[in-house]
């Protein structure tokens, strides 16, 4: 993406009421560098989660397995998603002029609101889930001081994850109310 030849096209036109450019592309670069770093640490989740089922998954299903793979596929769809969200904003940056792209904006942040609130607290369901059928199997497996530690630590990464998603959502809620109001 060449910046410099962004903002000359986007610099040409005459209309004042749209967000300055470079506001647009940081903005948007910004944006892209969190979802990369979300991708990122949902990639590392699901490599351990996997590698972890190759190492100690028993030999036959059983709600460990199943655990594990609820785990696993809720994190691989947020990260298909995320990932085709960063392509298609990109793809509309470039072919797009800047009013074009803020109307773009609006309708893809009012769809990330709709991922945000139906298909991440899904996923989130899934994945609480998924470990929620590990915990017996830990009980059973590991001293108590380590079942404890499990315990606390899965449950506090997870309450952690839902402060930063609903960190994340404030932020695009006030782009989102200042793209509709410029």
């Amino acid at each position: 993406m060449e910046n410099d030849i962004l903002n000359t096209i986007w610099s040409s036109q005459n209309d004042k009421a749209i967000i300055d450019p470079k506001t647009v592309i940081g903005k948007a670069k910004k944006q892209r560098r969190r979802q990369y770093w979300s991708v990122l640490i949902m990639s590392l989740t699901v490599i351990i989660l996997i590698g972890y089922t190759i190492f100690v998954s028993p030999k036959h299903w059983n709600n460990f397995t199943l655990g594990l793979l609820l785990m696993i596929s809720s994190l691989v769809f947020r990260i298909v998603l995320e990932l085709t969200t960063i392509h298609l904003k990109e793809s509309k940056l470039i072919s797009l002029d800047s009013k074009s792209y803020k109307n773009y904006l609006k309708k893809h942040y009012e769809l990330r609101l709709w991922v945000h609130y139906v298909i991440t607290p899904i996923c989130l369901a899934t994945y609480i889930y998924g470990f929620y059928l590990l915990l017996p199997y830990f009980k059973r497996e590991f001293s108590e001081g380590f079942y404890l530690y499990c315990l606390i630590s899965g449950f506090g990464s997870i309450t952690v994850i839902i402060g930063i998603i609903i960190y994340s959502i404030r932020k695009e809620l006030r782009f989102l109310d200042k793209l509709k109001h410029h």
